[in-house]
C-alpha cells in the first residue's frame, strides 16, 4: 500500500505543477515500500538521489513561475523550499557516511511535509496563477 496516494485534493491547477508532485509522491512511495522489504542501503540511495534531484527540479519550475509572474508570495515560499532541501541534503550525507538509516519516522516526516506543503503553501498560490491563465 502507498504512502501517499494522489487525489483531487492535491491539485494545485497548474497541470505542470501536478504532474510533477506526482512525481514526489511516487519517489516517497518507492523510499517507503524499499525501507518496508528491507532495501539495501545502495537501493535507498538511489531512490533518496532521485528525490532529491527531482525536488530541486520541480521547485526551481515552480520558482521560475513566482518570478515571471511576479507572484507576491514568492519569498515565503522559497524559503520553505530552501528548508526542505538542506533537511534532505543533509540526511542524504549523513545517510551516505552511514551516519543515517531510514526510518519510518523519516518517512513519516517526507510524507507530512510533501502533503502538507501542497495543500497550504502550494494551493496559495492556485488563484493567483489561474487569474494569470497558467
Amino acid at each position: 500500500m502507498d504512502m501517499i496516494t494522489w487525489d483531487d485534493s492535491l491539485s494545485v491547477g497548474v497541470q505542470q505543477f501536478d504532474a510533477e508532485h506526482q512525481e514526489l509522491i511516487k519517489f516517497v512511495n518507492k523510499l517507503n515500500q524499499s525501507l518496508k522489504i528491507g532495501g539495501a542501503q545502495k537501493t535507498m540511495e538511489s531512490i533518496l538521489t532521485g528525490l532529491i534531484n527531482y525536488t530541486v527540479i520541480h521547485f526551481k519550475h515552480e520558482e521560475d513561475y513566482m518570478v515571471l509572474y511576479e507572484y507576491p508570495g514568492y519569498e515565503g515560499h522559497r524559503k520553505e523550499h530552501d528548508a526542505l532541501k538542506q533537511k534532505v541534503i543533509d540526511f542524504h550525507e549523513r545517510f551516505t557516511a552511514q551516519k543515517a538509516a531510514f526510518s519510518l519516522e523519516l518517512m513519516i516526516f517526507l510524507r507530512d511535509w510533501l502533503i502538507n506543503h501542497i495543500q497550504k503553501s502550494d494551493m496559495a498560490y492556485r488563484e493567483f496563477f489561474q487569474s494569470k491563465g497558467v
